[in-house]
């Protein structure tokens, strides 16, 4: 439990961007590239527009319960479709490249606003349809990944989420998260890293600390 409130602290205290470094460096070699808090292009159609809303509308009222890949090829469809609205999308926290498959991950804290969920929800479906506009031969996937679970050992608690996110799609948690950006084993390394860290620098790091309190 020491591990995850240090965790808890870095993040408190510097952001989820802390993460977004160690990222990069992970997912190297699993990935063609990796770019951090890149500005997706910011022309969509209209089209695009009202397929999106009609899914919030969906989402929100309970009509309809959240399908990701059905959402995708919903966007797909109209994503080049008639006129044309310039937006400015939420930056993506790291863009990941394989082949044709294109990753955007939204990095969140642990613990997320309930109520924030649908402004996610929107702006990956917004990602989407966004980078599909210049982009239409890319597989494209948008997701939210929270970085480490601060109920450990026991699970992370979704059901908040299930409402507005597709948990298999759309959502990767601790060992999901960095297991899939460096492979099987990956999360243990991480805690591993942060925990020597931890023990090594404590006193410098109880000293920046204090500056924020």
């Amino acid at each position: 439990m020491a591990l995850y409130s240090f965790i808890q602290s870095l993040n408190t205290n510097f952001g989820t961007s802390i993460f977004e470094p160690v990222a990069e460096e992970l997912g190297l070699k699993r990935f063609d590239s990796i770019k951090r808090q890149v500005a997706v292009a910011n022309t969509i159609t209209k089209e695009a527009q009202r397929v999106i809303q009609d899914i919030m509308d969906s989402l929100e009222s309970g009509n309809s319960k959240p399908n990701k890949n059905e959402e995708i090829a919903r966007i797909l469809a109209v994503s080049r479709s008639g006129e044309t609205s310039i937006v400015k999308p939420t930056k993506v926290d790291l863009v990941l490249h394989k082949g044709n498959n294109v990753y955007l991950i939204d990095i969140k804290t642990a613990k997320p606003n309930k109520g924030g969920f649908k402004e996610f929800k929107r702006t990956l479906l917004t990602w989407i349809a966004c980078f599909a506009y210049h982009s239409p031969n890319s597989n494209i996937q948008s997701l939210i990944a929270i970085p480490y679970n601060p109920y450990e050992p026991k699970p992370y608690e979704r059901w908040t989420m299930a409402g507005m996110l597709d948990l298999d799609f759309e959502l990767k948690v601790a060992e999901d998260f960095w297991d899939f950006l460096g492979g099987k084993g990956s999360y243990k390394l991480i805690l591993s890293a942060f925990e020597e860290v931890g023990c090594e620098m404590r006193t410098e790091i109880d000293e920046y600390f204090k500056k924020f309190n």
